[in-house]
């Protein structure tokens, strides 16, 4: 049975080396590439074609979520691991809305990596237990609404704001209606676009619509 390969994504020198020395003791893994930064990530994932990437989400050039999403375009049969320090719901949310099949934390010891990475690559979903609470607690959220929380990632400010951008609205009409300052506006609307992986305007008004908001 042939080994499974890996592809090591992290901008840490320190923890790059350290994960990569522990899964070389693992006989059946087979680490054929590190990288550093976003557009590498990408450049490897097309070339090694590995069987699992573990992806952190803060690196240089391009996030590993926008990695994710760039790798899995191309390439679907890939599984990504995310392996990161951040635990907020929006990092969750998005990495999951991206394609990764799986979410763990660093601080995870060497069983539970070792266990992630062949459960992404059966096709398992698999999370550390704080950030599978997570799930937990906004799925059973959820339950008691009339109707699902549209974009969990943003803010309920955020989605005002996201709302009446999908209604045509400008910018110092938005500020005007939620008593908020123009860059205040703007502020919000960089946050949508990068919590949505958004390139425009016209891009989040189609995501927004589709949703049913405005």
């Amino acid at each position: 049975m042939a080994n499974l390969r890996i592809l090591i994504a992290d901008d840490h020198p320190m923890f790059l080396n350290g994960i990569k020395g522990m899964l070389s003791t693992v006989p059946e893994f087979e680490v054929v590439g590190l990288a550093t930064d976003g557009p590498k990530t990408i450049k490897l994932a097309l070339e090694l074609q590995p069987d699992v990437i573990l992806m952190d989400i803060q690196m240089p050039g391009i996030s590993g979520i926008e990695a994710t999403r760039q790798i899995l375009a191309t390439s679907p049969h890939i599984r990504i691991l995310v392996v990161t320090m951040f635990e907020a719901d929006q990092s969750v949310f998005t990495a999951l809305r991206a394609g990764a099949r799986g979410y763990i934390l660093k601080d995870a010891d060497e069983d539970e990596i070792i266990r992630a990475i062949k459960a992404v690559q059966s096709g398992e979903a698999i999370f550390s237990p704080s950030i599978a609470q997570k799930l937990i607690d906004f799925f059973a959220s959820s339950t008691k609404n009339t109707a699902p929380l549209i974009f969990p990632e943003l803010t309920e400010r955020e989605r005002q704001v996201l709302s009446l951008i999908a209604q045509g609205v400008s910018n110092p009409e938005i500020a005007q209606q939620l008593s908020l300052s123009l860059k205040t506006v703007s502020n919000h609307i960089s946050n949508i676009f990068s919590k949505l992986q958004v390139a425009d305007r016209a891009e989040a008004i189609v995501r927004a619509r589709e949703a049913g908001l405005g």
